[in-house]
């Protein structure tokens, strides 16, 4: 059973969520294609940085377009009809203060766990999904952690 007050209430974080999930399923997709294709010419370590850069690459375009057709309105002041600079100054803000913290811990956490499992010798596209998986469960708790402490969603 759905509850229209905690959608309507949640709403900001609940398109933030899916935004985060879906560029980071095609960050995931596209991450273990390059770790499995780039692994001879790469080695280990650069394995892991490739992987952890493709992720990135891919993420970061796909979260941004998606957030900013999610938030576009948002930002228009209906008595004018005029972009409100402060709040957009404001959440870019918030955003990075949210971002910088849980990407760090991504981003240790991708590429440590990546190249620990193929010093353990599993395959490369193992070990990027293995990775990625365990990686964005723990950004995915620290984001929400930081968008809370930052007030994101808060108008």
């Amino acid at each position: 059973m759905s509850n229209p007050g905690f959608f309507r209430k949640y709403s900001e974080a609940v398109k933030f969520n899916r935004n985060i999930v879906i560029a980071g399923f095609a960050a995931f997709l596209t991450s273990t294609y390059i770790a499995q294709v780039s692994y001879e010419s790469t080695g280990d370590l650069g394995n892991s940085a490739a992987a952890l850069a493709t992720e990135y690459g891919v993420y970061i375009p796909v979260f941004a377009l998606l957030f900013y057709i999610d938030n576009r309105s948002k930002y228009v002041d209906p008595a004018t009809g005029k972009r409100d600079s402060k709040k957009i100054a404001g959440d870019i803000k918030k955003l990075l203060a949210s971002f910088s913290v849980s990407e760090v811990i991504f981003a240790v956490t991708r590429f440590g766990l990546h190249y620990q499992f193929l010093q353990s010798g599993a395959e490369p596209y193992v070990a990027s999904m293995a990775s990625s998986v365990v990686a964005w469960a723990v950004f995915f708790v620290a984001i929400n952690l930081m968008a809370k402490a930052t007030r994101l969603f808060r108008r």
